[in-house]
């Protein structure tokens, strides 16, 4: 009942912003090039029948916002999507700081003015005075707003530094994301941004990090426990063969 009392307040509230359009729902088809029955079956609230995909493009055109949210067993999805982000925070962590030259601090937090964030891994290069922003993400959701939260903290990072005593040369971006299909994929349908954002890939970053020279934004894909970009292949199964009993023992059995 709480759930279905749920949906009719989203569909109630996506009708409310269309009639403040002054807008048919066939209008809102149209911009959003879905059919009118499934911006009908928005706004009764029936939201069980509809895609995500098909309800985002209806959000977007009456400029809503739209969050999934996953619960599983109370707060136990929380603690299992953090403890796969502190792995792979905790595996890139150990990979660079057994670089030359490279320390690092977890978790940064930093209030400016109005602007505040936690920075996942701030990394120092004191021979270059070089700083690294390094942004973690263990599962790809919003690419543009995760490329424009890295920006912000990429901005504020020679200020953030400067507070602990580094004063940074130059500021260097890298955004980390666990390998898989879902990942790639995702961040393939956003390929003109990514590369806006972040040209370089992870083999020049890790060629960059050896010897820290000017700026660099970089994305880079690894495996939980193989930050260092060497992939081992599985080894298979191997197929025994059953040896063949000589001909004059044959008879035998």
């Amino acid at each position: 009942m709480l759930q279905r009392v749920s949906d009719q307040r989203v569909g109630s509230a996506f009708r409310a912003v269309r009639i403040r359009r002054r807008w048919r729902q066939s209008d809102v088809a149209e911009r959003a090039g879905v059919s009118s029955s499934l911006v009908s079956l928005v706004e009764r609230g029936h939201l069980g029948t509809l895609s995500v995909e098909g309800l985002r493009r209806v959000a977007a055109v009456l400029d809503i916002r739209v969050d999934v949210v996953a619960r599983w067993r109370g707060g136990e999805l929380d603690r299992l999507l953090s403890a796969r982000h502190s792995a792979l925070q905790d595996s890139v962590a150990r990979w660079l700081t057994s670089l030359p030259g490279w320390s690092v601090l977890p978790e940064v937090s930093f209030a400016i003015y109005a602007e505040r964030g936690v920075i996942d891994l701030l990394a120092w290069h004191a021979p270059t005075r070089t700083l690294l922003v390094i942004e973690v993400k263990t599962e790809i959701v919003d690419l543009p707003d995760l490329l424009g939260v890295l920006d912000r903290k990429s901005r504020l990072a020679s200020k953030i530094a400067r507070e602990r005593g580094w004063y940074p040369r130059a500021v260097a971006t890298l955004l980390v994301v666990a390998e898989g299909t879902t990942n790639r994929r995702r961040l393939a349908d956003h390929r003109a941004l990514v590369r806006s954002a972040l040209p370089a890939g992870g083999r020049r970053m890790r060629q960059w990090l050896t010897a820290p020279n000017g700026r660099l934004a970089a994305v880079s894909f690894l495996p939980y426990a193989n930050p260092g970009g060497v992939t081992r292949q599985p080894t298979g199964t191997r197929r025994v063969r059953r040896q063949r009993r000589p001909e004059s023992e044959r008879g035998r059995a």
